[in-house]
């Protein structure tokens, strides 16, 4: 392979723990090394199709789940970068190479003797002998083929091929759009006057802002930092507005970065492809692999807790009306009055405000404070390495060791907001973990956010949603880096979409416990502990505005829901759509200009179609296993032990719902999580 010389994506990477090696890597070597991954993966699919050997489990299924693992190692890499180090360059590669994807894909799932040998091991499992987690390789094996159109006629298959192939694009294009009209928006301001409110943390990130381009004054942009700032204190309404409309009206301008029309097309799509695998819509095609199992199941979880949350978001919005009115406001609240006015209250009724809570989270002690507690639950440790080679001078690379000393995983951490990072907070894998002829291959995982830099004369000070975004993101890093599977496929963070959100979620319940707050949330001039009365402002502010949150969050479950419930392809418009699908979940007057749909990644860039319900489900989940940690000690290692080795450490090698039971000893209720919210 004589271009591998020059290319360090098509050789060995000799790099600690073979990592990418991202100081050799340039623009120009992606696309040859993914177009060389797919050859390979289509000489290892050769393999195992001209085998004359009667297929077994080892020779047809395992064979199928090693396939291309150059492949999906630099795409692990390249789609990674995608998210959280774009440029029009990788854009471009990115909409070259997914068709190839796509269809590198749809030759194997709908390969006819491919098949056939799935089938002939699966006609013949009672008999096999297989552990669980081969047991449920060989269902997926199965499943995906019969998912992905193995069944169909030619003239289908046809189809089925086209449909996936614009999918991969739509959702291409989506998020493409998302991140130019998020990156495309600024607003400067020259009259300190106008910036009333803003605490000076605001002030001079935005200042900061604006000297890095070379401007004078105050540049706000809808980072989430700088808008969440704005919209919580800035006095000046008109601006607020601004800024809240610049926001939601994100692809939904009618110009070449709307989404209205990729909206449409996706669902008509994705309705399509459900209808030709015999499904009513996609939903149903969606959740036959999901926990909830079908639309009744989500629509029981989200019409029970609409039931406990409506009527306490309805007084939780008279409320504030009432409370925004005795500080001389008139009129209608809006949602641009929402923030201002509800942090205003907070910090009235709780003496709370994030600003008294910053100056104890400076973000290299809530590093500790959260490494800390995953070496007290499950003993393993964090060391910095800096001869891993990252992607961007901001990021640390930490190889993470188990109790005994054995190596885990890979682990980079990426704090701050950039134009070419997408907006939110995710974790991901640069490569997965897997078990090969005795070998334990270690996965490479990396956490990626958009938290409030530091300035010239502050570190970074994280509000407490920081830290607790923090903690989310960790929990899905300790699902990766603890992962301990045999197959790529079933490994770490594979699992049933509504139930991964449990291993992220339940690390939340840690950041509102004193004794965990003790140990890192130190004042960053100080040092002095963080108050045991601030912590109780911070335990009685859980729920606040707990209704409204709930249904914030169940308002885009019903909308998800809606679209992927259709069962005729869909015509009218977006906008008039969403209203519709959650007109009974609104606290506010509709406005015009904004649109959800059409900035909504989870759905139409990401992978939670038919199951931003998840949340909530996964809510149910950790409320309910949280509540072993507070009857038998926060930091209890028996119980982090068997959360560990039935949830984390077994990714998706069985039913969830058998692993969840193994850990709890019984199914989920959801009283845990009413009585958590002050919802019943």
């Amino acid at each position: 392979m004589s271009h591998a010389q020059n290319n360090p994506l098509l050789g060995d990477f000799n790099t600690p723990h073979n990592v990418a090696p991202f100081d050799k890597i340039k623009t120009e070597h992606y696309l040859p090394a993914l177009e060389e991954g797919i050859k390979q993966g289509e000489q290892d699919v050769a393999v195992i199709k001209n085998n004359t050997s009667a297929p077994t489990f080892e020779n047809t299924i395992v064979a199928l789940d090693h396939v291309g693992r150059l492949l999906s190692r630099n795409a692990g890499i390249f789609f990674n970068l995608l998210s959280s180090e774009t440029n029009d360059d990788l854009q471009k590669i990115a909409q070259e190479f997914s068709p190839m994807f796509t269809k590198f894909q749809n030759d194997i799932s709908l390969d006819p003797v491919l098949f056939e040998r799935v089938k002939a091991v699966y006609a013949q499992k009672d008999k096999l002998d297989l552990t669980l987690e081969q047991q449920m390789l060989l269902q997926n094996s199965y499943d995906g083929f019969v998912r992905r159109g193995a069944n169909l006629s030619e003239a289908d298959k046809e189809k089925f091929r086209a449909i996936s192939t614009e999918l991969s694009k739509l959702s291409l294009d989506f998020g493409e759009n998302v991140l130019k009209e998020t990156n495309a928006y600024e607003k400067l301001i020259t009259d300190e006057s106008l910036l009333a409110g803003l605490p000076e943390s605001a002030l001079e990130a935005a200042a900061g802002k604006a000297k890095a381009k070379d401007k004078e004054g105050w540049l706000f942009d809808i980072s989430m930092p700088s808008y969440l700032a704005v919209l919580k204190y800035a006095d000046n309404r008109d601006l607020r507005k601004e800024i809240y409309m610049a926001y939601g009206s994100k692809s939904f301008k009618g110009d070449e970065f709307d989404n209205s029309e990729n909206v449409k097309r996706i669902v008509e799509l994705r309705l399509e492809m459900a209808k030709l695998l015999g499904y009513d819509n996609y939903a149903d095609y969606v959740l036959e692999q999901r926990m909830a199992m079908n639309p009744a199941g989500v629509y029981g979880l989200l019409d029970d807790l609409y039931e406990a949350s409506y009527k306490v978001a309805m007084q939780e919005k008279q409320e504030v009306q009432e409370y925004a009115e005795t500080l001389g406001f008139d009129g209608e609240i809006m949602p641009w009055d929402w923030s201002y006015y509800s942090e205003k209250l907070k910090v009235e009724k709780f003496d709370l405000n994030d600003e008294m809570l910053k100056p104890y989270f400076e973000l290299s002690n809530v590093v500790d404070g959260v490494f800390g507690l995953a070496t007290d639950l499950y003993g393993i440790t964090f060391k910095e390495n800096k001869d891993i080679p990252v992607y961007n001078d901001e990021v640390t690379a930490y190889e993470v060791f188990d109790a005994d000393g054995k190596f885990l995983s890979v682990f980079y951490t990426d704090f701050h907001p950039r134009p070419g990072k997408r907006g939110g907070a995710w974790m991901n894998d640069f490569k997965g973990q897997w078990k090969d002829n005795g070998v334990d291959s270690r996965p490479h995982v990396t956490i990626v956010m958009n938290f409030t830099r530091p300035t010239e004369t502050k570190p970074a000070l994280l509000t407490f949603d920081e830290v607790q975004t923090f903690m989310h993101e960790f929990g899905h890093a300790l699902h990766g880096m603890l992962a301990n599977s045999t197959y790529s496929s079933l490994s770490g963070t594979n699992v049933y979409r509504d139930f991964v959100e449990l291993p992220s979620q339940i690390m939340e319940n840690w950041a509102t416990e004193k004794e965990f707050l003790d140990r890192f949330a130190k004042h960053y001039q100080t040092g002095e502990t963080i108050p045991a009365e601030l912590v109780q402002k911070i335990v009685d502010s859980q729920n606040y505005l707990a209704g409204y949150l709930s249904i914030r969050q169940l308002s885009f479950g019903y909308l998800d829901m809606t679209w992927h419930t259709l069962e005729k392809p869909f015509t009218g418009n977006v906008k008039d759509f969403e209203e519709k699908a959650w007109k009974k979940m609104q606290i506010f007057k509709p406005v015009d200009g904004v649109c959800m749909s059409t900035q909504f990644g989870h759905l139409f860039a990401g992978g939670y179609a038919a199951g931003y319900y998840g949340y909530k489900w996964a809510e149910v989940l950790d409320a309910d296993a949280f509540s072993v940690f507070k009857e038998k000690g926060l930091f209890n290692k028996e119980v982090a032990a068997s959360f560990r080795t039935n949830i984390l450490e077994k990714g998706g090698t069985e039913h969830p719902m058998e692993l969840y039971k193994r850990f709890r000893g019984q199914e989920p209720t959801v009283d845990a999580l009413l009585e958590r919210s002050g919802l019943q």
